[in-house]
This record gives structure tokens, sequence and C-alpha cells, in this order.
């Protein structure tokens, strides 16, 4: 099987805004896209998307599969390469289930005591869902 992932990939780049996370060559890489995951393989037809908080796959031409979360962005794929830009990413391995957890309770707890601002309700929500996505990563792994 490892002849036939090195036979097609294609390049992998993470960006995040302050700098690139990771640049690599993949055979596969799966990505939570808005309306749903997508996965890219070598000469893909080209395609931008923007990204749902999620985890991006990404198999390396020896079938190891490294997991990284992502909380929003865009992706842009087209044959030869396949760009993920993030708000934020972190390797799910890195993600501490305990933090999150009482980053989810305090988060919750100020959407209770919010009022009627809708604005900040909205970024208090958007943050729970992030959250609630990372917990998911982190005890899928």
């Amino acid at each position: 099987m490892a002849e036939f992932l090195t036979s097609k990939t294609f390049q992998f780049e993470l960006v995040s805004p302050e700098r690139v996370l990771t640049s690599e060559e993949a055979y596969m890489v799966v990505v939570p896209g808005t309306d749903g995951d997508f996965g890219v393989l070598a000469e893909h037809a080209p395609l931008v998307s923007s990204i749902r908080p999620g985890v991006v796959s990404v198999t390396s031409p020896s079938g190891e599969v490294k997991k990284i979360f992502v909380t929003a962005g865009f992706a842009d794929v087209n044959g030869k390469l396949c760009s993920v830009l993030a708000e934020e990413a972190v390797n799910v391995n890195d993600i501490d289930r305990s933090k999150v957890e009482q980053s989810l309770r305090d988060l919750r707890d100020a959407l209770v005591n919010v009022g009627d601002d809708v604005v900040k309700k909205a970024n208090l929500q958007r943050d729970i869902a992030i959250g609630d996505a990372k917990l998911a990563a982190a005890s899928s792994n």
C-alpha cells in the first residue's frame, strides 16, 4: 500500500494569520468544510470553501495520519496544492481537555448572564460551538 500512497501526492499547507504552520507532501487531506467534510487527493478539481471548527486530517505518503483542530477559515484547493488558512490551529494531541471543559463552563455561565446584548451573545455562542468541537476532537483521538 505504501507504493500506492507515494505515487500521487500534493503539497499541503496550513497557514495561520501569523505564519505557515506546516508545509508538507500529503497523500490525502480531509477538511471540515462548512457544508460538510471533504477529502482532497492529488489532481483534485479547483475548490474554495469556508471551514467550520473541526479536524483537518492529513495522511502522509507513508500512511501516517496527523490531526489538527482548526477553528475557522478557508480552504483553497487545486490539483497540486491544498492550502488551509485557519484563524487558529492546534494539534489534536495537544488539546488540554480540562482547560477546554473549564472554558466551556465559564462561557456558558457568561451566556446566561449576558442579558440583551446580541453581539456578545453571538460571540459567546460561537466560542461555545468552538469549545464543543475542540472537546469532541480531543475525545475522538
